[in-house]
């Protein structure tokens, strides 16, 4: 007896600490599970602010570019500078434009191991293209010519809107983002099966930009339109914008590719961009947008529009003037006109319209002087609004130029707008262009036109996929390990006669397979944590003058939390510094023995960018380097009007001039010229532009994260500079 009760207890005894114990290991679980995801979430916050005030920095330097091109000399040498990027050359007929992109006078020599195409294109020859570019061959500038010319005589065919049914097939195949990672293509083709007539695709745009083969990726979708036009379909994207690609990356890539007639090649290219569809409805109930809607959308006005018009969407057409008959088609017939229709937005989200009469004969130095005083004359501000911008009694805006400023709305709304989890809409003034929808106007969208599903891109998602607003929007993104590699799935959904979304997601890395779900997130982390402390270190400036603030008796350290106040105060990130310190703050700057105090000092050392030619410059002007790169990077490649990849010392100085009034910020001649001195070692007068990027460590060819975005990441002070004054 005595015996079984001993038993008895040793059992109880035991359960007891086995409850305990399950209970510990649960606690710990749970806690790790929620230390993982909190992890995951800054880390994905980082590539997403990094992405978006990217696409901000770049909308903002576009439209003051803009307003200089509208507010100087015609005949002056900063003008001269930007102006190519802002020519109207539409007024051509076609025929003039076939003459300039005619292919028949390249010559393909014997030595080309590439594919070969004949027209009408074959079945045969575009299985071909993807095999070829599999294997890593190149197609000739002949035959790049020859597709594109074909591809923009078969665009200018179709409408607006693709109405398209699936009676005819068991489904249609839709892709989001692909942003020239080919890996993707392949992999969807090899999953789901090349285009066909019992296959067909739409493609929701952003083909092009980040990757590393754009130019192939359209020659795929383009010799596959060409050969099912029924079963092929492509809408337009937001980087389906010359503008947007001079930062992005595609325009490098085209020029690198083809050095002899990539400048041909680009200008057609912005020519099919501009005849893309905009958006595609399937079986009168579900709607393929690449971007959103807005409160203001409505498809009958985007079915009737002169898509063509807005070679890119971010500004609304010019009125068109009669060319003078022997101008060249690559002449600036806009450079002497006063007699302008439309009012260039300083920024797509607050706009504010500036007169021109007291800009006459203004150079730029006059122009940053008086930006700096403050006094520019007769400026009216206003507010956005759903419909046409200006005052009402503004008779210089014709009926005709109010109904096209409300159609390039809607393009831009279309193109560049996202969903949101709140009621209304909003400006995006996240991205600097298009706005932010809420699930009421989803519905008042649906009910309106009569359909049930919104399918859209434009936002990288982990899962490749989300949907949102009651399961009424999916966003679909197909580029996978689009920030880093493990980063995210990409994925495509079919879709039957049933309209009943059956998504796919992959992941083509061959890298990611290797690598454990705890080490590819640990890759991501790193990889983000990396251009982080790079971000910290372009903003050392702002940071120390926080610091100060915590630290009154000069000693150089500041609290933890002193330290994780004055880091968000600059940032405006949103994430927990204080979590984070160990993965940012690390060496003697981190001494725990000195009540967690961090030297921010020692701590800038080491977060100092190793290898940089940096010597001998001024520091200020370094920052302003790691700080603003792609928007210096855009800014000589916009200088460079040749695409040569050289800039003479003039036109880089002049670069640095518009950068300095863009930043209103002083950057003296002397640094400049040291600089200068630096970067020409041969002393032949001119800069090589990615030598210069090189020299100072800004660009990272290992980083997919790096590719193309800002080093802009938005801090108070940077977004504020511009919005803060109302003559910008």
């Amino acid at each position: 007896m005595g015996c079984g009760v001993s038993k008895s207890n040793q059992f109880h005894k035991n359960s007891g600490k086995a409850i305990k114990s399950a209970v510990l290991i649960q606690r710990w679980y749970r806690q790790f599970v929620a230390r993982k995801e909190m992890r995951r979430r800054y880390t994905w916050h980082i590539f997403q602010s990094i992405e978006y005030s990217g696409e901000q920095a770049q909308i903002k330097l576009y439209n003051f570019l803009g307003y200089l091109m509208d507010n100087f000399t015609p005949a002056s040498n900063e003008r001269n500078l930007i102006s190519h990027i802002f020519r109207e050359n539409e007024v051509c007929r076609d025929a003039e434009w076939e003459r300039y992109f005619c292919y028949k006078n390249i010559e393909v020599p014997d030595l080309y191991s590439g594919p070969h195409l004949t027209f009408p294109l074959t079945v045969e020859q575009a299985v071909g293209l993807v095999e070829a570019f599999r294997n890593k061959k190149q197609l000739h500038s002949r035959y790049v010519l020859q597709l594109l010319l074909e591809t923009w005589k078969q665009l200018r065919l179709l409408p607006n809107i693709n109405r398209i049914s699936t009676c005819h097939s068991k489904e249609i195949t839709i892709c989001g983002d692909l942003h020239g990672q080919l890996e993707d293509l392949l992999l969807i083709f090899y999953k789901n099966d090349m285009p066909s007539l019992e296959k067909p695709y739409l493609f929701n745009g952003d083909f092009v930009d980040r990757g590393k083969d754009s130019i192939e990726i359209l020659i795929i979708l383009f010799s596959f339109l060409l050969v099912y036009p029924s079963e092929v379909y492509l809408n337009r994207g937001n980087h389906e914008d010359h503008i947007v690609n001079l930062r992005y990356g595609f325009t490098k890539e085209v020029l690198s590719k083809y050095r002899m007639h990539g400048k041909r090649i680009l200008k057609l290219l912005q020519k099919i961009f501009s005849w893309l569809p905009l958006a595609t409805v399937i079986d009168q109930k579900v709607l393929v947008i690449h971007g959103g809607i807005s409160s203001t959308t409505d498809l009958s006005v985007l079915a009737r529009v002169d898509r063509h018009n807005y070679n890119s969407a971010l500004r609304p057409p010019k009125k068109r003037h009669q060319r003078v008959a022997g101008e060249s088609i690559d002449s600036d017939e806009e450079a002497g006109s006063t007699n302008k229709v439309f009012q260039r937005r300083p920024s797509l989200t607050s706009p504010r319209t500036l007169t021109r009469n007291s800009f006459q004969n203004r150079s730029l130095q006059d122009f940053s002087d008086r930006l700096r005083a403050n006094t520019v004359e007769e400026v009216e501000v206003h507010k956005r609004l759903p419909g046409p911008l200006g005052p009402e009694n503004d008779t210089s805006q014709s009926c005709e130029s109010i109904s096209s400023e409300d159609e390039w709305k809607q393009i831009l709304d279309l193109l560049w707008s996202d969903p949101m989890a709140q009621d209304g809409c909003v400006p995006n003034e996240v991205r600097g262009g298009g706005c932010y929808w809420g699930p009421d106007v989803t519905e008042d969208f649906l009910n309106r036109h009569n359909l049930q599903l919104i399918i859209r891109s434009h936002e990288c998602k982990q899962e490749g996929y989300e949907f949102c607003h009651n399961r009424k929007v999916l966003t679909l993104f197909s580029a996978s390990n689009y920030y880093d590699v493990g980063s995210n799935r990409g994925a495509y959904v079919k879709l039957g006669p049933d309209l009943v979304p059956y998504l796919v997601q992959y992941q083509a890395s061959s890298m990611i397979r290797e690598l454990s779900v705890r080490q590819s997130a640990g890759r991501s982390e790193r990889s983000a944590n990396k251009v982080l402390r790079e971000q910290l270190f372009a903003h050392k400036s702002d940071l120390i003058c926080a610091f100060k603030k915590f630290d009154s008796e000069n000693k150089g350290r500041v609290s933890l939390a002193n330290w994780a106040s004055a880091v968000e105060s600059v940032m405006r990130l949103g994430l927990p510094w204080r979590i984070m310190r160990s993965q940012l703050v690390t060496g003697r700057s981190a001494d725990s023995s000195i009540d967690s105090s961090i030297d921010y000092y020692e701590w800038f050392n080491e977060l100092a960018i190793k290898g940089a030619n940096a010597d001998h410059i001024d520091q200020s002007l370094l920052e302003t380097l790691y700080r603003h790169r792609s928007t210096l990077e855009t800014i000589f490649r916009i200088v460079d009007a040749d695409n040569s990849g050289f800039i003479t010392m003039e036109d880089f100085r002049q670069t640095w001039k518009l950068l300095s009034v863009y930043l209103k910020m002083e950057i003296t001649e002397e640094a400049i010229s040291d600089l200068a001195v630096t970067i020409d070692s041969n002393q032949d007068g001119s800069i090589d532009i990615e030598e210069f990027m090189e020299a100072f460590r800004l660009t990272d060819k290992k980083s997919r994260l790096e590719r193309g975005r800002s080093m802009f990441m938005g801090t108070a002070t940077d977004l504020t500079k511009l919005e803060g004054d109302p003559h910008i």
